[in-house]
């Protein structure tokens, strides 16, 4: 082996040690990463779901009561207009 040959095989195998020793930490780091993403997905996916069962509830609610507005005394009330 030529020198130039044995230096290219030196670094590659400097390489591919690299890669299998970072691989393992690398791949922890994207895994930590997509599961932070997953679980913050789901808990604002759920917010929102509660907020927007809340809001339904709450026009269902409204619509659905009748008026309650009785007068409070039986006296009648005039009003005059000004010009």
């Amino acid at each position: 082996m030529t020198t130039k040959k044995q230096d290219v095989a030196l670094i590659g195998a400097g390489a591919a040690a690299c890669a299998v020793c970072c691989a393992g930490p690398m791949l922890g780091f994207l895994a930590a990463i997509g599961l932070g993403t997953a679980a913050g997905v789901a808990v604002f996916g759920a917010a929102g779901l509660v907020i927007a069962v809340i809001g339904v509830l709450v026009v269902l609610g409204r619509r659905r009561r009748p008026n309650r507005c009785e007068p409070v005394s039986d006296q009648r009330v005039t009003v005059s207009q000004r010009r």
